[in-house]
């Protein structure tokens, strides 16, 4: 293992997708990561296609570079093995209903009990505190309630959600940053003891959507639906090629205007006063967007691209996953990595965001079936020997 949290121990009792993904990205930066499932079902993202030889190929990619355990925590010895295994580990993550771990008695008092410098990410849909604290959440109810799916679509159409549950990715982002900030501060002797986190996956969200607020605060504007059109700068939009492919143009500054002005031919644009700035731009956009989608429509894409490069325009293709797969800066920045797996061979995932020069992090494998590091992790940390995990796997237990 490589990469600057090699060292560190995480216990990953969370479940589907955006407390996992913290976990997921520690691992690739060399934490050693252990995932604990429920016996016999395992987690949720197991049965989510797409599926191939009937395994989720999903749970394969967002699972990389784990150990994987079983382990029951509703039942009490399955809690005291938890307990036993804390002293060992310098994080948990978890994602239950606020409470629940309370109830099956690992309420934090215990759980620093075991280990008092124990950092607990607690993942929620709207925190640990308030009327909602209580309430399940999924994507889809980050995504509704932060106000972001209102400001994405078409302004005649419904509120829109993305294509893939981006609020649990955005919790996930700020889940990681979060425990990275809590493993700082400890090193760091700013941070006695242990630290409880109190991630509220809706507030993730709507954290993002920095403008918002003040312009209601402050202006008592409500941004509305806009479609592909950029809520603040002009022209920036999407537009189909004569080739039946599609771009997105953006420039908010002047000098990147002039050059998307040179690309479609029309050098002039930007002395006319209703382009001389950013503002006026955007007060005139519905018909800068009948200039620009009349020019690439009689261009391709490949086409467009080329003027505008060769013009310092700000043009770029929208790409599905197979022109991702050829592209040649993905390509030379080994962006896709090949990984070995356990059921099919060679499979190519995502490499390691960001890139560190000294301490670079590694895809080292895919996620594993469930309890496949069962004898070596319960092994490792508490002692136990085949015959202890086969009686407690007799029992449920793990």
């Amino acid at each position: 293992m490589s990469g600057p949290l090699v060292g560190i121990r995480v216990l990953d009792i969370a479940t589907i997708l955006a407390a996992p993904l913290a976990g997921t990205m520690m691992a690739d930066f060399g934490a050693e990561v252990v995932k604990a499932e429920l016996p016999g079902t395992g987690d949720g993202l197991r049965t989510f296609p797409p599926f191939k030889d009937g395994k989720s190929v999903w749970w394969k990619a967002a699972n990389r570079n784990k150990k994987f355990i079983t382990l029951d925590l509703r039942k009490a010895e399955g809690a005291e093995l938890l307990l036993k295994m804390l002293p060992k580990f310098d994080v948990l993550l978890e994602n239950f209903r606020t409470g629940t771990l309370a109830r099956w008695g690992l309420d934090k008092e215990t759980l620093w009990k075991a280990n008092p410098n124990l950092i607990i990410l607690r993942a929620t849909a709207f925190g640990q505190t308030g009327p909602y604290a209580e309430k399940p959440g999924f994507a889809r109810i980050f995504e509704a309630m932060s106000g972001l799916a209102f400001i994405t679509g078409d302004p005649d159409r419904s509120p829109m959600h993305n294509g893939y549950p981006i609020g649990d990715s955005i919790g996930g982002l700020f889940a990681c940053n979060a425990v990275l900030m809590a493993l700082l501060g400890r090193a760091r002797g700013t941070i006695q003891g242990g630290e409880e986190i109190d991630l509220s996956m809706t507030e993730a969200t709507y954290r993002l959507l920095d403008s918002q607020t003040i312009q209601y605060d402050q202006l008592g504007e409500e941004p509305q639906r806009t479609g592909n059109a950029s809520h603040y700068s002009a022209p920036a939009n999407v537009f189909r090629t004569s080739d039946d492919q599609f771009v997105s143009l953006s420039g908010s500054t002047q000098a990147t205007f002039k050059g998307n002005a040179r690309a479609i031919g029309q050098p002039d644009m930007p002395d006319d006063p209703k382009y001389s700035s950013n503002p006026e731009r955007f007060k005139h956009r519905a018909e800068l967007d009948v200039i620009f989608n009349e020019w690439f429509a009689t261009h391709t894409q490949a086409e467009a691209i080329e003027t505008f490069e060769r013009e310092g325009g700000t043009l770029a293709p929208i790409y599905s996953i197979a022109q991702i797969f050829k592209d040649p800066q993905f390509m030379a920045r080994e962006a896709i990595v090949a990984v070995q797996d356990d059921d099919y061979g060679e499979v190519r995932l995502q490499n390691v965001v960001p890139k560190l020069t000294n301490t670079p992090g590694e895809v080292r494998h895919t996620a594993r079936d469930l309890g496949a590091d069962n004898a070596a992790v319960y092994g490792d940390l508490l002692d136990l020997n085949a015959d202890d995990i086969a009686a407690l796997q007799e029992k449920g237990i793990v």
